[in-house]
């Protein structure tokens, strides 16, 4: 399984890596860098990817994190969005019915909705899965001019992060941000500061699907008594417009017959 190892001490918040995203994912630019400034983190449906100054002047690379028990995936109702096995959550926009189940699920709160779309999906970072499959590296990490991310088998890039933090003890925190929150993550950090900016859990938290579950074991009742209710409420509705159209038609059939009297009245008179 694939993954890549973000080093925040090698990040000088260039914004390279966002930059390659928008270029490689045919985004629109100028509105990406409207973006940067209206939304809070700087993700949109044109930022899949953004740079988050942490304290001190660090910064860090912020997009999907491609948990390895997504809480995406457990959330969507239509299988639109599924964890590879080479790493990446994908999704499919022509399975999305645009319930943004995903969005509310996210812990990091990654997936984005095109609201100014008029047919709008969602849309998040997917590791440049089609370039994987050519052998190519994720555009962010072959955009980096600083070597501050690295792409690879996740258990190398484990490895890989506990030798960096126990070769330089004083430059690193002893901790690799992914390695098991939330279920573990397919996008890891090791850093010299916390990185609660970018949704982090201060200690290990349970399988993010654990969290989603309740909520979607209950979708198909939900979804029974709001169907059963807007039926009820078209029988009512069908039910007073059918009254009130017979009401009508009686009314008009009453008018007919007075003004019929009225008429034979009137020829009887002049007669």
């Amino acid at each position: 399984m694939h993954g890549i190892l973000v080093d925040v001490t090698r990040c000088t918040g260039c914004e390279r890596c966002v930059e390659a995203c928008i270029k490689v994912n045919k985004l629109d630019y100028d509105q990406a860098g409207i973006d940067r400034v209206r939304a809070p983190d700087g993700l949109s449906a044109n930022r899949l990817a953004t740079i988050v100054k942490l304290e001190d002047g660090h910064f860090a690379r912020k997009s999907c994190m491609h948990c390895l028990e997504p809480s995406c995936v457990s959330a969507c109702l239509v299988g639109g969005i599924t964890k590879t096995g080479q790493g990446p959550v994908v999704y499919d926009p022509d399975k999305c019915i645009g319930c943004r189940y995903c969005m509310l699920a996210c812990p990091f709160h990654i997936p984005r909705y095109e609201w100014d779309s008029t047919h709008p999906y969602m849309v998040k970072c997917m590791m440049c899965f089609d370039r994987i499959k050519d052998g190519l590296l994720p555009a962010c990490v072959e955009a980096c001019p600083n070597q501050a991310m690295s792409f690879g088998s996740r258990d190398k890039l484990l490895k890989e992060a506990h030798a960096r933090i126990a070769k330089y003890p004083r430059r690193y925190k002893r901790h690799v941000w992914g390695e098991e929150e939330f279920g573990g993550t397919s996008v890891m950090y090791i850093s010299d500061v916390d990185l609660e900016e970018l949704g982090w859990p201060h200690s290990a938290a349970p399988a993010i699907p654990e969290l989603t579950e309740p909520l979607i074991s209950k979708t198909p009742f939900i979804g029974l008594t709001v169907a059963a209710g807007i039926l009820g409420i078209n029988w009512i509705i069908g039910r007073r417009m059918k009254l009130a159209a017979e009401k009508e038609i009686l009314g008009e059939d009453s008018k007919s017959e007075k003004l019929k009297g009225q008429q034979d009245g009137q020829q009887t008179k002049d007669s």
